[in-house]
């Protein structure tokens, strides 16, 4: 994996693959922001010591195996850092798959491995360290972004994607078709992108694909997009 310093708080760390994770430079140290795919714990550990930085955090957008497959690894070579995630989403972390009455019933999609760890519940408005934390349902069921205020910088999770183009959850872009086709709900989906949109975020930080600086009218073509696609 490599890192890049998108922000003077913010760095994308990245493999071959598209997959992000990021490190929020915060006074005492580091937040973690998804654990990537099984088998990078080592190196997004060795990056925070070449940073010389302590991992103090982990907080998770959601359960797919992509942005949880190192968690475990990462919490046994740092027993101390605090570990978070959606209070809805953890239940995906569990294998429960049940969906709530007043919930789309839709099938949930997607590869979620098992987890030991147990994080602690975050609900919409809870603050993990300088991110705030935002529910955005739609790619799941507990699917929550984070926006930084000090900075204006907006952790999206899959509510956006840029690999293969800027899209809304659900909004296939042939390049990149995953965050698409495991999407759990398109309507939700075009709803928290709004929600993210008002934000008027500085920078937008995927889960799959490129930083965006300044992304606003990307966002607003985004969504004009999907709200055509979904209709």
């Amino acid at each position: 994996m490599k890192f890049i310093r998108e922000m003077p708080d913010l760095f994308r760390l990245v493999g071959r693959l598209p997959i992000n994770s990021y490190f929020v430079r915060e006074d005492d140290g580091l937040t973690l922001v998804d654990a990537n795919l099984p088998g990078r714990a080592t190196q997004i550990v060795e990056i925070a010591l070449r940073l010389e930085l302590p991992i103090r955090r982990i907080v998770l957008t959601h359960a797919h195996m992509d942005h949880t497959g190192s968690l475990d690894a990462i919490c046994e070579l740092l027993p101390s850092a605090d570990v978070f995630i959606g209070a809805r989403e953890s239940r995906l972390l569990e294998q429960n798959f049940t969906l709530d009455r007043t919930e789309p019933q839709r099938k949930i999609r997607g590869r979620f491995a098992p987890v030991k760890t147990q994080p602690g519940l975050l609900d919409p408005g809870d603050h993990v360290g300088s991110l705030r934390a935002l529910s955005t349902p739609g790619h799941t069921p507990g699917h929550f972004s984070f926006f930084d205020e000090r900075n204006g910088a907006l952790l999206t999770g899959d509510a956006f994607q840029t690999a293969g183009g800027l899209a809304v959850a659900g909004d296939l872009r042939l390049l990149f078709p995953f965050p698409a086709i495991f999407t759990w709900d398109k309507k939700l989906a075009l709803e928290s992108a709004y929600v993210l949109r008002d934000l008027n975020p500085t920078c937008l930080a995927p889960g799959h694909g490129k930083v965006v600086q300044l992304p606003l009218m990307k966002i607003e073509r985004a969504i004009r997009r999907a709200a055509r696609n979904f209709s």
